[in-house]
């Protein structure tokens, strides 16, 4: 029976259109996230601004402890904690997304081609995706900064690297679900290219996974390149970087620890607060989501 009445027609026209981003905002979960992730790069892009010294100036004793014109006293070499703080987000933010990107999408080009091809294709990078994870992510970063130096867009492209293999493994086990669908059969009858079948047909239906993945490798991200800074082998001084700062400062936490806490509860925030964004939104993608 047609529903092509008027009556039908005014109900369905009357129908609240579906808007996921009104069930997502909410979610505590995402609100939380997003609060966090707002305040870092708060922190991060307008901070500079308003720092009060330059981040690299001596304008204090080593050490010295809060006050007047110090709001967080000074570091080692007597710079502002504060300024540097403002300064010192904003290269780790960029280079952490940046890096979670190229993961992603290295990685789930290799997940996905390898759940679509099966077969030898798919135990040939499976193979050298665990030769990758048995090898140290800190150490393979190591390998390549001490052969060419520690450049920022080098940094960027070897975290994401070294992340990609844990992307690839996730993506490959949320593929192999979709792949046998009719769907996929039908795309594959008609003719089209594995490419668009992966772009269109696999990819959509994966993209729960990813996000979660998603939160984790920029919470991988953002501590490799943190730490990489901590060994010396990251930010070189005199820039402000927080995970540099952790490192110059760490022999006198007990004397002037807001120059350790500071960059802590900073890289705590970013990593935290986006793991729980993509969480959430997975869970409204995927219509789990419950409560906060």
């Amino acid at each position: 029976m047609s529903i092509d009445t008027p009556a039908a027609t005014d109900m369905i026209e009357t129908l609240p259109p579906r808007q996921p981003w009104r069930r997502a905002l909410r979610q505590g979960r995402i609100r939380l996230g997003l609060a966090m992730i707002g305040l870092t790069l708060a922190v991060a892009f307008i901070g500079p601004f308003a720092a009060p010294n330059d981040p690299a100036a001596l304008v204090a004793a080593p050490y010295d402890p809060p006050g007047p014109g110090l709001w967080l006293g000074a570091d080692m070499l007597g710079r502002d904690v504060f300024s540097r703080f403002l300064n010192g987000g904003r290269n780790l933010v960029w280079m952490s997304v940046c890096s979670t990107l190229i993961a992603l999408a290295l990685g789930g080009a290799i997940g996905l081609t390898a759940a679509y091809a099966r077969g030898l294709t798919d135990q040939v990078l499976m193979r050298l995706v665990d030769v990758k994870l048995a090898f140290p992510s800190i150490v393979f970063a190591l390998l390549f900064v001490t052969m060419f130096g520690p450049g920022l867009p080098l940094l960027v492209l070897l975290v994401g690297i070294s992340q990609a293999p844990n992307v690839a493994r996730v993506m490959r086990g949320a593929a192999l679900s979709v792949v046998d669908r009719e769907f996929v059969w039908w795309a594959r009858m008609v003719g089209l290219p594995p490419s668009t079948i992966l772009r269109r047909e696999i990819l959509p239906n994966v993209t729960a996974p990813l996000l979660v993945e998603g939160g984790l490798r920029l919470m991988w991200s953002t501590s490799m390149l943190a730490g990489l800074s901590f060994l010396g082998y990251g930010i070189q001084p005199p820039l402000a970087d927080w995970g540099l700062m952790i490192n110059e400062n760490r022999n006198a936490l007990t004397i002037q620890p807001f120059a350790v806490l500071g960059p802590i509860v900073g890289i705590g925030l970013f990593t935290i607060g986006g793991n729980m964004l993509a969480e959430g939104i997975s869970r409204i993608l995927s219509r789990t989501e419950g409560g906060a």
